[in-house]
């Protein structure tokens, strides 16, 4: 299961997805620090084909967890070259 949450500004929508077991949790690697907080994550709990959805229609994206990544990546949301690994999580960021 994701978490969704969607962040309304004037500027653009952001679609932030997060794997549900991550949600709360930091991880870290070297200088590199990743908080998959709830603040910012924690949102409507789906199942993968409502986050196809919304991964679909978003135009901004912020992603983290290797389920979700890894689903993003095989759909071509994600360019599996601008993933990046912190504390063995996959993160990416996407901007159409």
């Amino acid at each position: 299961m994701y978490s969704i949450k969607i962040h309304r500004s004037a500027s653009g929508d952001v679609l932030a997805v997060c794997d549900e077991e991550i949600l709360g949790q930091s991880f870290s690697e070297g200088q590199l620090r990743l908080k998959v907080g709830e603040g910012f994550y924690k949102g409507d709990i789906v199942e993968e084909e409502i986050l196809l959805e919304h991964l679909g229609r978003a135009s901004s994206i912020n992603i983290v967890g290797n389920d979700s990544v890894g689903i993003a990546i095989r759909e071509g949301y994600v360019d599996k070259d601008c993933v990046i690994t912190i504390g063995g999580v996959m993160h990416a960021q996407v901007l159409r």
